[in-house]
């Protein structure tokens, strides 16, 4: 079952980065006390590889075994293996580099260097996903074979996309996929890979990681229920918990009722 929304604040995207770093390290801990092993669906953008970073930097990082922590993305931009544009390397030069990781639970999406097209691209990580779900089972609710991630984190943009799921776009509406390529992002580049809203809300945890006046607007319309079509950001939703961790910039057109119900820090 997918839960409604828990609103927490932060007074600024530094001090908000430190405080979702520190709490993915004590929910991945958790998972492996629950489970034996964790699982994270990362995210890019400024604030998503800021917060990977303040990870790398966190005295209580040492209480994971990142040995058995697997490794997803939510997106991808469709670019050479060592484009600075990849998600992937931000993600290695912030956190993973510094870690003691299980290079086989590193489960990046294909370059350029690897397919013809980010279709291609899509269908290897949707057979990635499957492979997974091999040892962990679980079909997200609509009949996808998946693994189970802990928690997926999320970037929301000023339109209100999140992964590279466009608002009004074919992606956003994709029910029966695991992942699709995207040949005309209205954001660069223009080629991208996405996990679909499905597989988002097949997480445990769903946090989006939101900072930036320019992020109001877009926040207050997801979390005042707009369409997801319209606004992908309405429609994420984690099966435990959903969380949306934002700035005091990005919580700046939140309507009072809700401003009430949130943790402010």
């Amino acid at each position: 079952m997918n839960v409604e929304p828990v609103l927490h604040i932060h007074p600024d995207a530094e001090i908000l980065a430190s405080a979702v770093a520190r709490r993915l390290i004590a929910r991945l801990a958790l998972a492996q006390n629950q489970h034996g092993e964790a699982s994270v669906v990362l995210t890019g953008g400024s604030l998503g590889i800021n917060t990977l970073r303040a990870m790398a930097t966190d005295a209580s990082r040492t209480e994971v075994d990142w040995q058995r922590v697997d490794f997803w993305w939510g997106d991808e931009r469709f670019v050479a293996k060592d484009s600075p544009d990849r998600n992937e390397l931000q993600a290695r030069q912030a956190l993973l580099d510094s870690l003691d990781i299980d290079e086989d639970r590193v489960h990046a999406f294909g370059s350029t260097d690897d397919f013809g097209s980010p279709h291609e691209a899509a269908e290897a990580y949707a057979q990635e996903l499957r492979r997974a779900a091999g040892r962990d089972a679980d079909d997200g609710g609509d009949g996808l074979p998946l693994p189970r991630f802990d928690v997926l984190l999320l970037g929301v943009g000023p339109d209100g996309h999140i992964a590279s799921l466009f608002p009004d776009m074919a992606g956003i509406r994709e029910l029966d996929r695991a992942a699709i390529g995207v040949e005309d992002s209205p954001k660069p580049p223009p080629q991208r890979v996405s996990l679909t809203l499905p597989v988002i809300n097949s997480a445990e945890e769903v946090w989006l990681v939101v900072a930036g006046e320019d992020k109001a607007c877009a926040t207050g319309l997801a979390l005042a229920g707009a369409n997801d079509v319209q606004v992908p950001a309405a429609g994420a939703r984690g099966r435990q918990e959903t969380l949306w961790l934002v700035d005091q910039a990005a919580a700046a057109r939140l309507p009072d009722a809700l401003l009430a119900t949130a943790e402010t820090y």
